[in-house]
């Protein structure tokens, strides 16, 4: 593909990307994208035969995208509260663009997607809880983390919290909330710090 080819393509999943996360998939057009990027529909078609074809792109690069900023968190911190930190302000990112994270806009979709894309927005949060698994595991063994049942369940509720705390946000305006959301995620894994022994003084006797 020339480099001219690539480039409207890139600029059309970049569209296409943005009504996912305002509209979601099927509250678009491919005359929507076209005349966002300025191209007619047929040079849409030639890069993108069908719209299932655009949403698996679009998944599929966003996936990876999500994945490079997983290990840029890992490379940046070794310290598993950060880390957790620092993948809440992904989504935290995205929502003060104010958008939706794309696969979560695709999931309230399921039913009408695409097998192919289905299975690939399934993997997203299947890379999701398996980062956050990991995560989580490795800060319960140092003491560092601390929380109730398994990592894996954990991880799940810390996805799931985010999106819905993302959902909630948006719908609102409100992005204080989500904020709010994401640090009460922390408190619950956060250690509880020893307290002093402070000795309680004795009553005197009447």
């Amino acid at each position: 593909m020339s480099t001219i080819a690539r480039g409207t393509a890139d600029r059309i999943l970049d569209t296409a990307e943005r009504l996912v996360q305002l509209r979601g998939y099927n509250a678009f057009s491919y005359a929507d994208v076209a005349k966002a990027v300025g191209i007619r529909k047929a040079s849409l078609h030639y890069h993108f035969a069908t719209k299932g074809d655009l949403g698996l792109a679009l998944v599929t690069r966003y996936r990876r995208a999500f994945v490079d900023q997983l290990h840029a968190i890992e490379s940046a911190s070794d310290d598993p509260l950060e880390r957790l930190e620092r993948y809440g302000e992904l989504y935290g990112s995205v929502l003060r663009r104010k958008r939706m994270c794309m696969c979560g806009m695709l999931a309230t979709d399921a039913a009408t997607l695409p097998r192919a894309m289905r299975e690939s927005v399934a993997e997203f949060f299947a890379e999701n809880v398996g980062w956050l698994t990991r995560i989580l595991e490795q800060g319960r063994k140092r003491r560092e983390l601390r929380f109730a049942g398994t990592p894996a369940a954990m991880a799940t509720f810390f996805v799931s919290s985010l999106e819905g705390a993302m959902l909630v946000a948006y719908g609102s305006g409100n992005v204080e909330s989500f904020d709010g959301a994401a640090r009460q995620l922390l408190t619950i894994v956060r250690p509880e710090r020893a307290k002093a022994a402070t000795p309680t003084p004795r009553r005197k006797a009447p």
